[in-house]
């Protein structure tokens, strides 16, 4: 039971349309190192899904001014990348599908991947309400719950990071990705934008 809990807030939490999820989706679109950035996405939930069930979000809430530190650093990176996406929506070709991938190498993906993840001052708030929601299933409970969670994520952007490879005739036309890149840079801003009046 405490499984399936978790991968049904595992979902909730990770399936909201946000930065991580539009990088993920703009990867697996390009082909280009999707395992890759998949493997470290789902990697990175089980740390912070582990940190939560063991009772990190509960510390974090009591240092004082760390909220704040990572909520203006989630500011600054979701303008920045939403600023990079809107310059590539109004240069016309500047993005086609590649069919063969890895047309950038693999550490500077990584990077955008990491800073998505753990700049996003979201990902507090949800070790916040995981270690919570654990914590309500008891000693016994909480682990099968994180397992849930661990397996919501795997589903999750495994479907988005490969699913989206489907779409690639699509996004062949350089129309498709300006479209793509303008509603990210929508969504980045917008996110910064909510952010920061928090």
């Amino acid at each position: 039971m405490s499984v399936m809990v978790g991968f049904g807030t595992g979902l909730s939490l990770i399936a909201a349309i946000g930065a991580q999820n539009a990088f993920v989706l703009r990867q697996g679109l390009r082909r280009e190192h999707v395992s890759s950035v998949v493997v470290f996405c789902v990697l990175a939930d089980l740390l912070l899904v582990t940190a939560a069930v063991a009772g990190v979000g509960l510390v974090l809430a009591n240092v004082p001014g760390l909220v704040e530190v990572v909520r203006w650093g989630g500011v600054a990176y979701l303008a920045g990348y939403g600023l990079l996406a809107a310059r590539r929506a109004l240069r016309p070709g500047a993005l086609t599908a590649d069919a063969r991938g890895a047309a950038r190498p693999l550490a500077p993906v990584l990077g955008s991947a990491a800073a998505l993840t753990f700049l996003n001052p979201h990902m507090l708030l949800d070790l916040l309400v995981l270690g919570s929601l654990a914590a309500a299933h008891g000693d016994g409970g909480r682990w099968a719950f994180a397992a849930g969670v661990g397996a919501a994520s795997l589903v999750w952007f495994a479907g988005l990071g490969f699913g989206a490879a489907r779409l690639a005739g699509v996004f062949a036309r350089p129309a498709a990705w300006r479209v793509l890149d303008a509603v990210v840079a929508a969504v980045m801003l917008g996110l910064a934008t909510t952010l920061a009046l928090v």
